[in-house]
């Protein structure tokens, strides 16, 4: 376990940060907020202490979201598998001078031990193995720590290492897990990519009636690939993640129903997603939709859109797309489904 303290709450009430900091040894790390992957704000990683500052370390991922998706109606793609990003990693956070200013208060302030600070003063200050924090190779690396991912998903506490450094254009050390690469970058955007809403147009609108072809479509403007680049610029490395709509899933809300086509996966054809009901296609079948079988009565039926995204990306040392897990993102909406009455004369 790292011997370092860590953050082990940041609380944030109106304008101001609350830090708690103890040390690894006798804190229990709490996330000052949990939830689904993707669920955050989406700002990258948490930060280190520089001083009496919050900062976000000199190895922040920094996120290219302009070709990501917009609007009132975007949401985050959910993994199609128990897949999740890195939930910690390892990068650069300090210089030499940042993490004297980030150690010297807390070993002045004497809270954490004498036995605990006279080891972090031979480890960083004495030369077992770093010599007044290492100011001798300023300019030329960094102290590597912990970041964590922000939605804190289990195993976000899990990289305990104590700082470590690493000179400019070397890899870090090889026992060490966790170290970011490209492909991690491209894992963190994945959490970051933002998708269209997948409300469907439908033909008739809101209320249907029974045995009648429901034709369904998308708007195909709106479905297009979309991406996001994460990088550290002060290690040179980066990595783009990129989603493409492949299919969109109709699933009726009801047993009593059918769905065109029969799999209800409607695939997407030249960037659309089923096809505008038209005069003269009442005889026709549509190529995406839902024909009900039973009245919905005083209720309505639940009719569920769910979108599949293809996800891949590339990034610094690789020359070909690599798979990353497929996306969902859905939404329900209500279907009125009436009898047709007939008249009798």
């Amino acid at each position: 376990m790292s011997r370092i303290p860590r953050l082990a709450v940041a609380v944030i009430v109106t304008s101001s940060i609350c830090i708690v900091v103890a040390p690894a040894a006798s804190a229990k790390r709490t996330p000052p907020g949990a939830g689904p992957i993707g669920s955050g704000a989406g700002n990258g990683p948490s930060g280190g202490v520089d001083g009496d500052k919050l900062t976000s370390g000199v190895g922040r991922i920094v996120y290219d979201r302009s070709k990501n998706g917009s609007g009132d109606s975007v949401g985050a793609v959910r993994p199609a598998t128990a897949w999740t990003p890195p939930a910690c990693w390892y990068a650069p956070k300090y210089t030499p001078e940042q993490l004297e200013k980030y150690l010297e208060p807390i070993w002045a302030a004497e809270s954490t031990g004498y036995e605990w600070d006279a080891e972090q003063r031979e480890t960083y200050v004495k030369g077992d193995p770093y010599k007044d924090f290492n100011k001798d190779k300023t300019g030329k690396g960094y102290f590597w720590d912990s970041y964590v991912n922000d939605s804190y998903p289990p195993g976000w506490d899990g990289c305990k290492e104590p700082p470590f450094w690493v000179n400019t254009g070397d890899a870090p050390p090889p026992e060490i897990e966790n170290a970011i690469t490209p492909e991690m970058l491209a894992q963190l955007a994945y959490a970051e990519i933002r998708v269209p809403g997948t409300e469907v147009t439908l033909a008739p609108e809101g209320t249907t009636k029974v045995n009648l072809p429901t034709w369904a479509w998308l708007d195909g403007a709106e479905f297009k690939p979309v991406s996001v680049t994460a990088s550290i610029p002060a290690i040179g490395i980066e990595a783009t993640t990129t989603a493409e709509p492949v299919s969109l899933k109709i699933e009726p809300g009801t047993d009593n129903a059918e769905t065109y086509p029969a799999s209800g996966e409607c695939e997407i054809n030249n960037g659309r997603i089923g096809e505008p009901y038209a005069k003269g296609k009442a005889g026709e079948t549509p190529p995406c939709g839902v024909r009900y079988l039973r009245s919905s009565g005083d209720n309505s039926y639940k009719l569920q859109a769910t979108v599949t995204w293809k996800i891949h990306w590339t990034g610094t040392g690789v020359d070909a797309d690599q798979p990353l897990p497929d996306g969902e993102f859905g939404a329900d909406q209500d279907v009125i489904v009436q009898e047709i009455q007939a008249v009798n004369r």
